[in-house]
């Protein structure tokens, strides 16, 4: 992967070049019209790709319209589901807050 792979993906998402017209859009602006526009380009996912259409069609934004290239991508994250993610179960964080043998936490 090169550098201008990983500044592209986002949390296992690759938008590709959709990332900088995302940037230079017009906002704020209507689901409707991004999917108009944008609505068959592809984003890859770790197990595979679908469209940007595809992600958001069941999606309605809080206030009507998207305030900013960052709401389009909180949007896109919160409908791709478990393909964007790690293997499941998958933490980071640690093994979890066992007790140790003093009690503390």
């Amino acid at each position: 992967m090169t550098d201008s792979d990983s500044d592209d993906r986002e949390q296992g998402i690759d938008f590709g070049d959709l990332e900088d017209e995302l940037e230079s859009h017009d906002y704020p602006v209507a689901k409707d019209d991004l999917v108009e526009e944008y609505g068959d380009r592809e984003l890859d996912l770790p197990e595979g790709s679908t469209t940007f259409g595809e992600i958001l069609d069941g999606y309605e934004p809080t206030d009507g319209d998207f305030e900013s290239a960052d709401d389009v991508r909180s949007a896109v994250m919160n409908m791709v589901g478990d393909d964007a993610v790690g293997p499941e179960g998958y933490s980071d964080r640690g093994t979890g807050t066992d007790e140790d043998e003093s009690g503390a936490v």
